[in-house]
């Protein structure tokens, strides 16, 4: 028997992205998807490309609807997730697209969110390295509450963990410069997301540290071993409905071998199955990743500036979100890790 599932949220691009893994994978069947100004319409007249939904009506969102499924995705807005998932039976699996359970630190989310703090979840980036050389997927194992990485945070996190862990990059003066997709923002209607405003322009927004990803970047470095890190994190909205090329800088220690520098990347992605450090020379492209749930990773030592520049390209939907949610979900099942997931994008 599949593993019943449940959408929370599931009009918004980040619920239909979750849609779209679960529905293709073998072992989960989705049987509810929840919405609120949606309610009572079919799926696919708001997500018209998930053709085999076409018997699902979205129903309202409440811990009622949820509750009595093996599975349950909040694809919620900040600060809703909490609430309801505190209503749901303690033997449910629930993974928050969410950032109300990325955080440790109750500080951090007064700070950047606001509101009440509900607590960490187990962090749902089974690549992200610790310190003692362990791996976040180990806490993943049977966890029945899982919060999924904000996007931006996944595409920075891997690229800057792999050289602080190798201690060849110091922690402080990081910087990430990142273009993004609007589908990153939702699926509200917002004036600065229209078509009219984004073609053919590039904006950038949430500038001067007050990004809310930032902390959430810091307490990943740190997880890695990086001792009071600081992040300049500038995000640029451009006109690609899905996607974000990360580059991200950090100073090299002193007297680091350049061949030392790639080593740390490829020792510590060898194995990995979606993360894909290019030969050297080469650097990714968002369209690379376009559909996959890969996170495609070009490096270079620039020497004169004595900083090593990496650079990340993922989808925003699927390795950053709803991918992400999947991969986990099968490592707290015990199922095989890439179970259900596309390892190929589309083109073009």
């Amino acid at each position: 028997m599949p593993y019943s599932v449940a959408v929370a949220g599931a009009s918004g691009y980040a619920g239909g992205e979750a849609l779209r893994m679960l529905t293709a994978h073998p072992e989960f069947e989705v049987r509810r998807a929840t919405a609120h100004s949606n309610a009572g319409e079919r799926v696919i007249d708001v997500h018209p490309h998930l053709r085999s939904l076409a018997d699902l009506r979205f129903t309202e969102t409440s811990p009622e609807q949820l509750a009595g499924h093996d599975v349950v995705v909040l694809a919620l807005p900040h600060g809703t997730s909490g609430a309801i998932a505190a209503q749901l039976p303690d033997e449910t699996i629930v993974l928050d697209l969410g950032a109300d359970h990325r955080l440790t630190s109750a500080a951090d989310w007064a700070r950047y969110y606001g509101g009440e703090h509900h607590g960490a979840w187990a962090y749902g980036l089974p690549e992200l390295p610790h310190a003692d050389a362990t791996r976040q997927r180990a806490a993943l194992v049977g966890a029945r509450r899982i919060a999924v990485p904000g996007c931006n945070v996944t595409a920075v996190s891997l690229g800057l963990v792999p050289g602080i862990l190798a201690g060849v990059i110091e922690p402080r003066d990081l910087t990430a410069a990142l273009a993004v997709g609007p589908s990153g923002a939702g699926r509200a209607l917002k004036t600065n997301l229209l078509a009219s405003e984004i073609l053919g322009s590039a904006a950038p927004y949430a500038v001067g540290g007050v990004h809310r990803h930032i902390p959430e970047i810091l307490q990943n470095v740190r997880l890695a071993g990086g001792v009071d890190p600081t992040i300049s994190f500038t995000p640029v909205l451009v006109p690609m409905s899905r996607g974000i090329l990360a580059t991200v800088t950090a100073r090299l220690v002193p007297g680091t071998d350049p061949a030392a520098v790639r080593a740390a990347w490829e020792s510590l992605y060898a194995d990995e199955p979606f993360v894909h450090v290019l030969p050297e020379g080469a650097f990714p492209t968002t369209a690379a990743a376009l559909g996959a749930n890969t996170a495609l990773i070009g490096l270079a030592v620039d020497e004169d500036a004595g900083r090593v520049v990496i650079v990340v390209a993922l989808d925003n939907l699927v390795k950053g979100t709803a991918g992400a949610a999947v991969q986990s979900l099968n490592i707290a099942l015990g199922l095989p890790e890439t179970l259900g997931l596309p390892l190929d994008g589309v083109a073009p």
